[in-house]
């Protein structure tokens, strides 16, 4: 019987998610009726493999009398990979074991077990493909046969490890069962599971030769990621004006979300910003640096998107002929129209979107921010990705998915390689435990990629409204080491914190309907560039299942420990922005310090003498915000 194998999402219906280098760990409970000795193995075969290789899998809970087996094999490509177990009852370790065990009882007259033997080795021997391994088995069958060779010395020749190895290479594999399906691990580039994301409005730049000028400086910072929202033609037709007003003025420049006049649609870059050839330009020299670029991908037209005319059957008609704006009461989007999946042609429209992205990943980008997919239907999203992966498997998919639960965990099912998360409006240290704990040990883990943003431009927390530079400072620091994939908006560096009204979390003067003069000058932008190298210098931070909470006697302080192989830091966060904050961190035995150790304080440069147990800390607003501590240097 092989049962509860793992990884499995939903019993193996969608794949696990790994990236290159990840060593898969497979596990499952191997059992048969009676006493016989059993044997494992993990089959695993990775794309464009014909053959399946084996590792072999063992008992992992032998010392409490449980049966869970398991063993692991490492990714080294990306695409579909597959696995499976195989068990088959090891005749010849029973038989082994069991003379062994009347042997050490001081039970003789075992001519009878020995009869047994000779007949398994025989039948090893013709199974032997290498010659030492048949030569090896013929001398145990030579002692065994012959009448003059003393018991002990036949118990000691059958006995013997080299010809237990020989034996298990080559017999045959007694009442073999396999899991009925392979199970599928999909396995990704590093940057769909570690990256520090920057976004910024090109228009606010000088356009995309502008954001090409920038690249320098954030690859300097440490930025991995350079998203870009919308970069297509801004329709005329209740143009949005400041602040979201009905009305524009003559100079305001609309929502970039609101996509599509005369010039073009998605699949045109808006002329203020540039030209296909500027973008093709700009992804070759982020790559040159080591930089993706990620564009938006917004299935929404604006009223004077060429589709409107060319495919009108695409979209949302009223009983009398009106065309039906995009809503979410009490919401109104007034400037963009959303496309009517129930259309007939509805295979006419889900091949116009895939070529859309497939022209834009020709011009070299790698990352698409997909806005609101949970109000698109899944089948499409899976259509969609595998069509795009067809081309190009190391395209990433990021779900902007601020929605239920469960649809944010199938969307990424489904094939959306990272999501947004409710990490913004999680400010405590119980909200923060709790969630991230849920992330990390759910079972999402094997399918759910977080990426923390601190902020949006479409949410600025009141957190950040009210808590001054600290609170910058706390938030940063929490979605940098917490997360693998975290991401900031420009603006976040330079502590805007103003909202449009009271109890909104829009910003005043928002950049969605207005162009800003945007500089890399922003006075977080030190410690953003330390947490960045802090990060990419520590294994720890590069993984998300491997976090620890800490107990430190204050709700105001929370802090946790993250390990990888020869890699531990111990993060300390006062989430009070506006006063100073002392507790305890207690260090745990099961963390697996030395009874007294050293940390550096990678922020401060600072070092501390630590102990297992209790470790006094104390944080004050503006002058200590958190410290990342690494263990023992």
């Amino acid at each position: 019987m092989i049962q509860l194998p793992e990884p499995a999402v939903d019993g193996g219906l969608y794949p696990a998610k790994r990236c290159i280098g990840d060593t898969v760990t497979v596990a499952a409970d191997v059992f048969r009726d009676g006493h016989e000795l059993l044997r494992a193995v993990i089959r695993h075969r990775g794309p464009g493999d014909r053959s399946w290789r084996e590792t072999e899998m063992h008992r992992i809970d032998a010392h409490l009398g449980g049966v869970r087996w398991a063993g692991q094999f490492t990714i080294d490509r990306v695409g579909r990979w597959e696995y499976n177990v195989q068990a088959w009852t090891d005749v010849f370790g029973t038989w082994r074991d069991e003379l062994e065990r009347k042997l050490a009882a001081g039970q003789h007259d075992l001519a009878g077990e020995m009869s047994e033997g000779i007949v398994l080795l025989r039948a090893a021997a013709e199974n032997a493909a290498e010659d030492s391994d048949r030569q090896l088995i013929h001398y145990a069958l030579l002692t065994l046969e012959d009448d003059v060779v003393p018991e002990t010395a036949k118990h000691d020749a059958v006995l013997g490890p080299e010809l237990f190895a020989a034996v298990e290479r080559t017999q045959e594999r007694h009442g073999s069962a396999m899991l009925e399906q392979p199970l599928a691990v999909a396995a990704d580039r590093k940057r769909a599971q570690f990256g520090s994301w920057y976004e910024l409005f090109p228009r606010s730049w000088g356009g995309l030769r502008g954001v090409e000028e920038q690249l320098p400086r954030l690859a300097e910072l440490g930025f991995d990621v350079v998203y870009l929202p919308p970069i297509h033609p801004i329709g005329h037709t209740n143009r949005k004006g400041a602040n979201n007003a009905l009305t524009a003025g003559p100079g305001d420049p609309g929502s970039p979300w609101a996509i599509g006049d005369e010039t073009g649609g998605h699949d045109a870059i808006h002329p203020e910003l540039g030209t296909i050839d500027d973008l093709t330009r700009l992804t070759a020299a982020a790559r040159q640096l080591g930089i993706d670029v990620c564009i938006d991908f917004a299935i929404q037209c604006s009223a004077d998107h060429p589709w409107l005319t060319a495919h009108p059957e695409w979209f949302h008609h009223r009983p009398d002929g009106t065309l039906k704006y995009a809503e979410n009461p009490p919401k109104r989007y007034q400037d963009i129209y959303n496309v009517n999946w129930e259309t007939p042609d509805w295979r006419g429209l889900w091949e116009a979107l895939r070529d859309v992205m497939l022209q834009w990943v020709g011009c070299g980008i790698k990352i698409f921010r997909v806005d609101n997919p949970h109000t698109k239907p899944f089948p499409f999203w899976e259509w969609l990705i595998e069509e795009v992966h067809a081309v190009d498997r190391d395209v990433i998919f990021f779900a902007e998915a601020f929605t239920r639960r469960s649809v944010m965990r199938h969307l990424a099912k489904i094939g959306f390689t990272q999501s947004y998360t409710y990490f913004t409006w999680k400010n405590s240290r119980w909200e923060l435990s709790e969630y991230v704990s849920e992330l990390a040990y759910s079972g999402e883990q094997e399918y759910f990629r977080p990426n923390f943003f601190a902020n949006t431009p479409d949410i600025l927390h009141a957190y950040l409204q009210h808590g001054g530079r600290s609170a910058f400072e706390a938030r940063l620091v929490l979605a940098g080491t917490l997360s693998p994939s975290y991401g900031i908006y420009s603006g976040f560096e330079n502590i805007e914190h103003v909202a449009v009204r009271p109890g909104s979390e829009e910003y005043v003067d928002s950049e969605k309907y207005e162009i800003k003069h945007r500089a890399l000058d922003g006075e977080l932008l030190p410690l953003v560039q330390r947490l960045n190298l802090i990060r990419r210098e520590n294994a720890a931070l590069q993984e998300f299942s491997n976090v620890t909470f800490l107990e430190t006697a204050n709700d105001a302080l929370i802090a946790y420990a993250k390990h990888a192989e020869r890699n531990t830091l111990v993060t300390v966060v006062n989430i009070d922005p506006h006063n100073a904050q002392q507790g305890v961190v207690v260090v745990p035995a099961h963390l697996g310090t030395g009874p007294s150790f050293t940390v550096h304080d990678l922020l401060s440069h600072e070092y501390f003498q630590w102990r297992i147990g209790p470790n006094y800390v104390r944080m004050d607003p503006g002058v200590r915000q958190a410290h990342i501590l690494r263990v023992g240097s």
